[in-house]
C-alpha cells in the first residue's frame, strides 16, 4: 500500500469510528430522554386482574389505580378528598350522602364509544358500576363494600346519592377503596369477563399492552382531568412500565444497576447490603439510592384461638407473660434493621386515629415468670407447653420469640404451613396460636376493632381468634352509629385498652411503608396504605 492510499485508508476509518460515534451518541441521547419519560417497576407478585372489581390485593391495587378513579380518594395524609366527585353533602342523620361529580371527565379512548371514541362520566355509570359490584354472579371480593348501603340512585346527569341503612362514619373511607371506581357498561358488555385485560377507566394513564407474567405497559392519559397546583396537567410522564421478576433479589439488581425506577419494601435478601443494622443506608448508596419510610397501617401480631379447649391458650395469665417475655426492640433492630415501629401500643398502629401508645406491653422478663408460676400454681400444670403456627418467612420471629419464653419456662413448638394453609387454618379455628397481620382497608381504626367484634366470628368475619367480651360489643356498636370524631376516637381507645388487657393478641410491630427510588425520581411520595401513585411521578 502507497502512503497517500494508506494516509486514505485511515482517514476513512476515522471518519467511520467518528460517524458510529456521533450516531450512539444520538441513540444514547435519545434512550436516556425516552427512559427519564417511563416509570419502570417490577411487580413480584404478579398481577392477577386489571378489574377494579377485583383488585384485592396491593400488586392489583397499584396497577388499577394508574387506570382508574372513583367518587373520592385519599390522599398522603390520609385524608378523604375529591376525585371524580367535586364535592359532596352529607344528611344531618348521617345516611344520606349526594355527590356534585365533575363533568369534564372522560373514559380512556376506545372504539366502542362510537365516532368520538370517547364520552363523559355521568351519574348513571355510577349506578351501573356498584350495581356490577354487587353483582352475585360477578363474585366481586370487594362486594362487601356496600353492605351497608340501602341504596343509590342517579338525581340528574352530574348528581349520585346514597342512602345507607344506617350511620357509618368511615363510609367515605370506603369510597376512597378501587372495588369502587367507575367503569363504562358498554365495554364490560362487549369484554364481559376479558374486561380484566381489555380495561377502560378514566385514570391518568390507560392500558396499552400486557404479556401477562413478562411486561405491563400504560400509556398517558392526554386527557384526565386532574392538574397540578399550577394548574398544569396530569400526568408527567408517558408511560408506566411493568415487569414481573418473582425473585426479589433479582428486582434489587435490576434496581441498584438502573433498569428499574423504584422497589418497595425490605427483604431479607437484600436488607443487610442496602441498610445498616440502625436502618440508614449504606454509604456505598447515599449519592444514588432515595430512602422514603412512614407508618404503615398494617399491625404483624400472634393470634390465641380463644375457642381452644387446650388449658394453656385459655389462660389470661399465659396470654399476658407471652406479652410481656420479649423484647420487640430487639426484635426489629436484629431481624428487620430498625424497619418497623416495635408495638408497645394497642392493636390499632401508629398513624391511625385512636393509636394508644400506653396501653401495650413492654419487655419485663420478671414478670412474665411471674405470671408463668402464678399459672403453673393454679392450674397444676409444671410445664405448659404451646405451638406457634407460622410461614417461613416470619420463621426468624418465630424463633427469637421462642427463645425468649423458653429462658422463663415456657415451651413454644413451632409449626409452619404454607401462606395459604395458614389463611385456611385460621379460618376455620384449626390452630390455636397463629402469626398474622391486618393491613387497613380504609384506613379508620373501626378496620382494626371488627377484628375483635363477636359479630364478626370467622369463617364468616375477620375475628379469627374468636374473642368475645360483651363491653366491647357494645362499645363497638356504639361506635358505629358515633359520627362525632372526638367521641369515637374515644371508644375506639377504650375498646383497643380491653383488647389489650384481655390478650388475645400478641401485638409485635406496626410496619412502616419503605420504598427506595433512584435519585432522579420526584413527586412518588409515600403514604400508609402503600399505594402507588404516579400522577405526580417526574424522572430528571
Amino acid at each position: 500500500m502507497t502512503k497517500q492510499a494508506s494516509n486514505y485508508f485511515w482517514l476513512r476509518i476515522g471518519g467511520l469510528l467518528l460517524f458510529s460515534t456521533l450516531f450512539l451518541g444520538c441513540n444514547t441521547s435519545t434512550n436516556e430522554a425516552r427512559n427519564k419519560q417511563v416509570f419502570r417497576y417490577n411487580e413480584h407478585k404478579n398481577i392477577g386482574s386489571l378489574d377494579p372489581a377485583f383488585a384485592k390485593d396491593n400488586a392489583d391495587i397499584s396497577a388499577v389505580n394508574q387506570l382508574f378513579n372513583g367518587l373520592v380518594q385519599m390522599d398522603s395524609l390520609m385524608n378523604v378528598v375529591p376525585a371524580i366527585a367535586n364535592s359532596w353533602q352529607i344528611s344531618e342523620n348521617a345516611k344520606v350522602y349526594t355527590f356534585e361529580l365533575r363533568s369534564d371527565v372522560y373514559f380512556h379512548t376506545h372504539e366502542l364509544f362510537g365516532t368520538e371514541q370517547t364520552r363523559t362520566v355521568t351519574a348513571h355509570d355510577f349506578v351501573f358500576s356498584f350495581d356490577r359490584l354487587r353483582d352475585p354472579k360477578l363474585a366481586s371480593p370487594g362486594g362487601w363494600v356496600l353492605q351497608n348501603v340501602e341504596s343509590y340512585k342517579a338525581l340528574s346527569e352530574q348528581r349520585f346519592q346514597i342512602t345507607l341503612k344506617s350511620p357509618f362514619p368511615a363510609f367515605l373511607g370506603l369510597l376512597t377503596m378501587k372495588y369502587c371506581s367507575v367503569v363504562p357498561k358498554e365495554i364490560i358488555a362487549h369484554y364481559g369477563a376479558d374486561f380484566r385485560s381489555n380495561p377502560i377507566g378514566t385514570g391518568p394513564y390507560k392500558f396499552k399492552r400486557w404479556e401477562e407474567n413478562i411486561k405491563l405497559i400504560f400509556r398517558k392519559n392526554n386527557r384526565y382531568f386532574e392538574t397540578n397546583r399550577k394548574g398544569d396537567k396530569l400526568p408527567y410522564l408517558e408511560a408506566v412500565s411493568i415487569t414481573f421478576l418473582a425473585d426479589k433479589q433479582s428486582e434489587f439488581l435490576q434496581f441498584i444497576q438502573g433498569n428499574i425506577d423504584y422497589i418497595s419494601g425490605l427483604d431479607a435478601s437484600y436488607k443487610d447490603d442496602i441498610l445498616r443494622a440502625d436502618g440508614m443506608l449504606k454509604p456505598r448508596y447515599a449519592s444514588s439510592v432515595r430512602m422514603l419510610r412512614a407508618p404503615y397501617l398494617n399491625t404483624e401480631y400472634l393470634g390465641f384461638y380463644m375457642d381452644s379447649e387446650v388449658s394453656e391458650y385459655q389462660s389470661e395469665l399465659i396470654r399476658q407473660a407471652v406479652n410481656y417475655g420479649f423484647d420487640r426492640s430487639k426484635m426489629m433492630k436484629y431481624l428487620r434493621n430498625g424497619i418497623g415501629i416495635p408495638a408497645v401500643g394497642g392493636f390499632i398502629p401508629k398513624g391511625l386515629p385512636g393509636h394508644n401508645k400506653n396501653v401495650g406491653y413492654d419487655y419485663q422478663p420478671e414478670k412474665a415468670k411471674q405470671l408463668l408460676e402464678t399459672y403453673r400454681i393454679e392450674s397444676g400444670n409444671p410445664q405448659p407447653i404451646i405451638t406457634l403456627t407460622t410461614t417461613s418467612n416470619y420463621l426468624s420471629f418465630s424463633e427469637f420469640i421462642q427463645r425468649e419464653l423458653q429462658s422463663m419456662g415456657l415451651t413454644i413448638q413451632i409449626d409452619v404451613m404454607p401462606p395459604s394453609s395458614l389463611k385456611s387454618a385460621k379460618s376455620n379455628g384449626k390452630v390455636d396460636l397463629f402469626r398474622a397481620s391486618w393491613v387497613a382497608d380504609y384506613p379508620d381504626a373501626q378496620n382494626y376493632l371488627s377484628l375483635f367484634y363477636s359479630g364478626n366470628f370467622a369463617p364468616n368475619g375477620p375475628n379469627y381468634t374468636h374473642f368475645k367480651n360483651a363491653q366491647f360489643d357494645i362499645w363497638y356498636e356504639q361506635a358505629m352509629l358515633e359520627t362525632d370524631q372526638t367521641k369515637r376516637i374515644n371508644l375506639y381507645q377504650k375498646m383497643d385498652a380491653l383488647v389489650i388487657e384481655k390478650a388475645p393478641v400478641v401485638v409485635l410491630f406496626y410496619d412502616e411503608v419503605i420504598r427506595f427510588t433512584g435519585m432522579g425520581v420526584t413527586g412518588l411520595g409515600i403514604n400508609p396504605t402503600n399505594l402507588l401513585e404516579l400522577k405526580n411521578v417526574q424522572k430528571n
